[in-house]
C-alpha cells in the first residue's frame, strides 16, 4: 500500500499545474494522472455531468474489489472538486481524499487593498461549496466573481487567439489593477487551467498584481495526509508517472512533456 501511486485527475490539461506542484513537494512519490479531455470543459455541463464523470474516473483508479491502485486521490479539477468531492469522500471513506478549490483564504491574507478577482469557470462560482468559502471571509475582503465561460476550453486546445479575446472580454469586468486603495490588487486563478496562461493574462493586469493558484496549498495537504496515514514515502529513489488521456492523445502528448519537462521517451497513453 505505500508504494501504491497516487491518483490525480483533471478534466484536461489544467491538473498539470497540479500535479506539476505535487512532484515537487512527493519527489519520492508515484503518480497516476487522467486527464478527461475527451470530456472536458466541465465548468459549464452542470453537476449531473460532473459527478457522473468523477465517480466513472475514480473507479478506474480502484480496483473492483475495493482495494485501492491508489493510496491517495486528488481531484485536480475545482469544478469536480465543488460537484463531487463530498460525495466521493462518503463513498470511500478509507481513501485520503484531496480535493482543490480557488484560493480565497491565501488571497485574504496577501491582498492589501482587500480587493481580489476570482477568475474561475461558471460551475466552480455557482457552487454551493464555494458560496460557502465565500461566506466565511464576507468580511474580511471583497471579491469580485468572473466567470469565464470557454476558456478552459480555449486552453485545452491551445487557441490562443480565443484566449487572448476572451480575456480582453473578461478582464475588465473585473475591475481595475493595481496596488493603490480600491484598486484590484490580487487575483485567484479558480480553474487549474488559468496558471498557463499566466504571461497572457498580466497584459491585463500589470506585473504587480498578485496571482493566487492552488497548487502547492494542494501538494502540501497531500503530504500531509500521507504522513498522517503513514504512507508518505521517504526513500530517495524518484517516483514514477503514468500519464493517461481520454482525449487525442497527439494533442496531449506533447504539452503534457513540456510542461512537466518530460523526456520525449515518457509514455503517455489514450484511455
Amino acid at each position: 500500500m505505500k508504494n501504491a501511486p497516487i491518483g490525480v485527475f483533471d478534466s484536461g490539461i489544467g491538473g498539470l499545474s497540479i500535479l506539476k506542484a505535487l512532484r515537487a513537494e512527493l519527489p519520492h512519490e508515484s503518480f497516476v494522472y487522467i486527464a478527461d479531455s475527451g470530456n472536458a470543459p466541465y465548468g459549464e455541463k452542470g453537476d449531473d455531468f460532473v459527478i457522473a464523470r468523477s465517480r466513472a474516473l475514480t473507479s478506474t483508479l480502484i480496483d473492483q474489489d475495493g482495494h485501492y491502485k491508489v493510496k491517495a486521490l486528488v481531484v485536480a479539477c475545482n469544478t469536480a472538486t465543488a460537484a463531487a468531492v463530498k460525495l466521493l469522500r462518503a463513498e470511500y471513506p478509507n481513501l485520503p481524499l484531496v480535493g482543490v478549490e480557488p484560493a480565497l483564504k491565501p488571497a485574504v491574507q496577501l491582498s492589501q487593498t482587500k480587493r481580489i478577482g476570482v477568475m474561475a469557470t461558471r460551475g466552480t462560482l455557482e457552487s454551493t461549496k464555494f458560496a460557502a468559502l465565500k461566506a466565511s471571509l464576507a468580511d474580511q475582503a471583497e471579491f469580485i466573481l468572473q466567470p469565464c465561460d470557454g476558456l478552459a476550453a480555449a486552453i485545452e486546445t491551445q487557441n490562443t487567439p480565443k484566449i487572448i479575446a476572451l480575456l480582453a472580454e473578461y478582464t475588465p469586468t473585473i475591475g481595475q489593477f493595481g496596488t493603490k486603495n480600491g484598486q484590484i490588487d490580487t487575483l485567484v486563478l479558480g480553474c487549474t487551467h488559468y496558471p498557463f496562461i499566466s504571461d497572457l493574462l498580466r497584459v491585463h493586469t500589470g506585473a504587480d498584481v498578485h496571482y493566487i493558484d492552488t497548487g502547492e496549498p494542494v501538494a502540501r495537504q497531500t503530504r500531509r495526509l500521507l504522513e498522517a496515514a503513514g504512507t508518505l514515502i521517504t526513500s530517495p529513489d524518484l517516483g514514477d508517472l503514468q500519464l493517461f488521456t481520454t482525449g487525442d492523445l497527439p494533442s496531449f502528448a506533447p504539452l503534457t512533456k513540456l510542461w512537466l519537462n518530460l523526456p520525449d521517451t515518457a509514455i503517455i497513453s489514450k484511455i
